[in-house]
């Protein structure tokens, strides 16, 4: 979340920011609830006070009733602190994190900046089948039947595509790591409350968690909320900094409100694997660290060799937390176009630095000897399985259906070179 004394001392920028982002979020609102909030503070202490003062001298019917009546005012003002900080609170969580000034501008989500194309669209000498298509010839991935046990948008995957995401997991971990990240798994379950402090907490038909029923916990979307809640409430030393982290769970996705959007075979489930990497850090290293995330999975994907655009999210795309968010779009042969041919690049990667934004949320701070501050917190994508598989699958075809192995993906595959 946002500084509450910057958001005070800049209501116009962060109006400005807010209307940029699409954030509808009351800030007058938060204004107000900001200065009830000092001013019952203000009121109690002034109670304290008066009956510390109070209890010095000596007592009397009237100081006795007096007393009483001030410790009644005390526990009223408390309560309606709380309530009013709870509010705040709430609202500070909507309010967007502050926007890198080489980000665009717009508020069309479809307008954002290309930075690089690595690689041309997959060209094929036959027509090319979907990932769908692909997986069922060779019969990897079951559907229906999962339908049948969990409902739509799950699956089974099979034989060869099995070990393919193994492999695919495998080799992302080993590449992040010998850029000094520490291999962590993490539960797949996080408390309701440390999501909503990270600054995932949209509601309703936007919501893309799943919420356990009587329950305080969530399953988690990311590896980047149980990797960012690993320090919750406590103070790092500048030496131990940058913590890099690489980190592997299964995701969960409700993928409420996306029933426009394509979502064919593996394309948008409500469950997958994913490889991410997310790092605390001192302020001044965030953006050289954002830049090495980036180039990473730019490496990642080099050597899978599928075709990619490096992606600046404009203002109205980015979420929340992030000060500024770079993706990959990969080239899927099988995926519709906006004019109705086949073949389009689709996002596969999201990296995004969110400054203190996160650790202001969680509370976390560093010390450099001097002084304590919030740490800057950046995330960024290894792999998602199930689009890196799509991926593979369909720039990766052969005549005859079969799939040529990545060079980079052989030595986790018994060297096979087709499957």
């Amino acid at each position: 979340m946002l500084d509450i004394k910057y958001l005070r001392e800049h209501v116009k920028e962060i109006k400005t920011n807010c209307a940029n982002r699409l954030a509808k979020v009351d800030i007058d609102l938060i204004i107000k609830l900001d200065s009830d909030y000092r001013a019952s503070l203000a009121t109690t202490q002034a109670l304290r006070e008066e009956r510390n003062a109070q209890s010095k001298t000596k007592p009397t019917p009237e100081i006795i009733e007096r007393m009483k009546t001030i410790g009644n005012q005390i526990q009223a003002q408390e309560n309606a602190a709380t309530v009013v900080q709870e509010k705040l609170f709430e609202l500070l969580l909507a309010v967007p994190n502050l926007t890198h000034n080489e980000v665009k501008i717009s508020t069309n989500e479809d307008d954002n900046v290309i930075l690089e194309q690595v690689g041309e669209p997959t060209a094929f000498d036959f027509t090319p089948l979907d990932h769908l298509a692909l997986a069922e010839k060779h019969d990897w991935l079951e559907l229906d039947r999962a339908t049948k046990v969990t409902g739509a948008k799950f699956y089974y995957l099979k034989g060869d595509l099995a070990r393919l995401e193994l492999a695919l997991i495998n080799y992302t971990i080993d590449i992040i790591t010998k850029h000094g990240y520490e291999f962590v798994t993490t539960p797949d379950l996080a408390k309701t409350d440390l999501i909503n402090r990270l600054g995932f907490s949209p509601r309703g038909e936007s919501t893309q968690v799943y919420n356990l029923a009587d329950s305080d916990l969530s399953l988690i979307g990311t590896a980047e909320i149980t990797l960012g809640g690993l320090y919750a409430d406590e103070t790092l030393k500048a030496s131990e900094l940058p913590k890099k982290y690489v980190g592997l769970s299964h995701c969960y996705r409700t993928e409420a409100g996306s029933y426009s959007k394509f979502s064919k075979g593996l394309f948008r489930v409500h469950q997958f694997s994913k490889v991410e990497m997310f790092v605390f850090a001192e302020p001044e290293v965030a953006e050289s660290i954002h830049q090495e995330i980036l180039d990473i999975e730019k490496e990642i994907f080099n050597g899978l060799e599928i075709p990619y655009k490096v992606i600046d999210h404009c203002t109205a795309d980015l979420g929340n937390p992030s000060f500024r968010t770079f993706d990959l779009e990969a080239w899927m042969p099988g995926k519709p176009a906006k004019d109705e041919t086949n073949g389009d690049w689709a996002e596969v990667t999201s990296t995004s630095n969110c400054t203190d934004y996160q650790a202001r949320g969680l509370n976390i701070k560093y010390d450099n000897g001097t002084e304590r501050n919030y740490l800057y917190t950046l995330n960024g994508t290894g792999i998602a399985t199930t689009r890196g598989l799509i991926a593979i699958l369909e720039n990766h075809q052969q005549a005859d259906g079969s799939i040529k192995v990545p060079k980079a993906l052989q030595p986790y595959l018994d060297n096979k070179q087709v499957l």
